[in-house]
């Protein structure tokens, strides 16, 4: 069969059908078969191209929400990583003040942990978004592809209707018609082939800011799980120092207070045992604490010596120095003939003992002598008037005489009566031998 004429193909065309006419009677009947093949072409590529329009339109609708999606799981990761930064923030100022916290540096940390977690999850959710984004850009470029395809199968639908047209003037306008609404559909398609791409390329786009936004959040959840490490670790040092703190407070105390025996075994005893007393310090040798060298008056302090105050005012016996107050007033309980030690011919006695014995012998020597007089007489009677009596071996300084004098005979009768006084004279030696004289008789004898 001869291939029918189509534009541009009738110059020269005949009724021969040799020649490519298509007047003969054969040939006519079968142009209704291939306008109708034609138009329905058309049809059917108006709508594939319709039905790729509304697939880019989808497409375009799915690309865009896909974006709002991206965008929205975007948005979530940085206020995650936000969250992230504050907890890592809020856990680092905890773990600064952990000394004084270390429960508060502990609970920054859990919220920091809690916020890696929110943030891998936005992560996660971020990386889902972006799958499908690159899904619905992948199916908008397939869509835009059809639609491609679609229209290029319209142009030459269309194509074949004008030469249809031009080769039958009843199907011209038909084919005309369907060559425009095939153009129409075609431009559509295009049109709706480059939105679909532009969504595609947006889609694309929203699709690596995602996983952009999803790698900043995977970063901050990793800052984050950084940091709640580090808090972590803060507070697991805090708590050492605290029970370090605790044990350095417990020393202390003990250094301070502790009575029942040594503060730290092998290192000594507390300042309040060797201040007031206490186990192992009490009495011991070498030992005995500051109140009972001071105070203690019934034994002694380190079961050698005595106390200050023993020293001072006591009378224990074994105290056998004696006491200040016992070297003052007298031995034993305060008795000034007691001697403080000693007995007998050793006996050795207080100040105040010595100090009646001395005041006994200026008395003693008062009653021997008189002092200053002028006659034998005005000696007597001021002896006399003062209580006492003259007798044998009295003294007393003759002014008149210059000389002292004894009294040899007591005077005795009423009346005022006088002794007999002499004058103590010192021996004349003028007439004795010279020493030289009585060595030479001494060896010549």
């Amino acid at each position: 069969m001869t291939t029918p004429a189509r534009p541009g193909q009738f110059t020269g065309a005949t009724d021969n059908a040799a020649n490519g006419g298509l007047f003969t009677d054969t040939l006519i009947d079968g142009i209704p078969d291939i306008v109708g093949a034609d138009v329905l072409a058309a049809e059917t590529a108006a709508t594939n191209a319709k039905a790729s329009e509304t697939n880019a339109a989808t497409s375009a609708t799915n690309a865009a929400t896909s974006a709002t999606n991206a965008a929205a799981s975007a948005t979530a990761a940085a206020t995650s990583e936000t969250n992230a930064a504050n907890s890592a923030t809020a856990a680092a100022g905890s773990a600064s003040s952990v000394a004084a916290d270390a429960a508060t540096a502990t609970t920054k940390a859990a919220e920091a942990s809690t916020s890696a977690t929110n943030a891998a999850a936005s992560q996660t959710a971020a990386a889902n978004s972006a799958t499908s984004a690159a899904s619905s850009a992948t199916s908008a470029t397939g869509s835009a592809n059809s639609a491609t395809t679609s229209a290029s199968a319209a142009a030459n639908s269309a194509t074949a209707s004008a030469s249809s047209a031009t080769a039958s003037a009843n199907s011209a306008t038909a084919a005309a018609t369907s060559e425009t609404n095939a153009a129409t559909s075609a431009t559509n398609s295009a049109n709706s082939a480059t939105a679909s791409a532009n969504s595609a390329t947006a889609s694309a786009g929203s699709a690596s800011t995602a996983t952009t936004q999803a790698n900043n959040a995977a970063a901050s959840a990793s800052t984050a799980s950084t940091q709640a490490t580090n808090a972590g670790n803060s507070a697991t040092a805090a708590a050492s120092s605290a029970t370090d703190a605790q044990g350095s407070e417990d020393e202390a105390e003990a250094w301070a207070q502790k009575t029942n025996g040594e503060a730290v075994t092998g290192e000594g005893y507390s300042a309040k045992a060797w201040a007031t007393g206490g186990t192992g310090v009490d009495h011991t040798s070498g030992g005995g604490n500051a109140k009972d060298w001071a105070t203690e008056t019934t034994t002694t302090a380190d079961n050698t010596e005595y106390s200050a105050k023993e020293y001072a005012v006591g009378i224990q016996a074994g105290n056998t120095e004696g006491s200040s107050k016992q070297w003052a007033l007298g031995g034993g309980n305060f008795v000034m003939a007691t001697p403080v030690t000693g007995s007998g011919g050793t006996a050795k006695y207080s100040a105040k003992y010595w100090a009646d014995q001395a005041a006994s012998s200026v008395a003693n020597f008062d009653e021997k002598y008189y002092g200053n007089y002028a006659t034998d007489a005005a000696a007597e009677n001021a002896h006399e008037a003062a209580g006492k009596t003259v007798t044998v071996g009295d003294l007393y300084y003759n002014t008149t005489d210059n000389a002292v004098k004894y009294c040899s005979v007591a005077p005795s009768g009423t009346g005022a009566p006088v002794g007999t006084w002499l004058p103590i004279q010192a021996t004349d030696t003028s007439s004795f031998a010279t020493k030289g004289f009585s060595i030479a008789m001494s060896i010549a004898l």
